[in-house]
């Protein structure tokens, strides 16, 4: 497998994200667009970036620099486990409130009471289980 969140991880996970219609089409009835930096808690940086417009994400890749919506970061070895496992939304809560899931960038607890944004986000875990190398 690629490197977490390495270019081409993010560019894998960007085909998965397109292809889930539980997170790609939900996120479009909501017209979500965001930029979603995703990275680990010991760098001062985020290492990945995925842009999403309409619900689609159209681009992927390294972290540049860009402004962030969202800035999830956790273990390499939290982030296997979700990936592997999935989360739910009892598991979000204590990951979140566990600290294993740090939100640097974004407002977890008003996601979190969106229903329309608390799904999608619990299935983004799920679909990138399924990034491949």
């Amino acid at each position: 497998m690629a490197d977490l969140f390495s270019e081409a991880w993010m560019q894998a996970y960007m085909t998965e994200w397109n292809k889930e219609p539980e997170l790609a089409e939900a996120l479009a009835k909501i017209n979500f667009n965001s930029t979603i930096a995703y990275g680990f808690p010991d760098q001062d940086k985020p290492t990945g970036i995925l842009v999403v417009q309409a619900g689609k994400a159209v681009s992927a890749g390294p972290y540049n620099n860009e402004p962030l919506n969202w800035d999830l970061r956790a273990t390499a070895d939290n982030w296997q486990k979700w990936m592997e496992k999935g989360i739910g939304m009892a598991g979000l809560g204590m990951a979140y409130m566990g600290g294993k899931l740090k939100f640097k960038t974004g407002d977890y607890t008003a996601m979190i009471k969106d229903p329309r944004m608390a799904g999608p986000f619990i299935k983004s875990f799920n679909v990138m289980g399924k990034v491949k190398a």
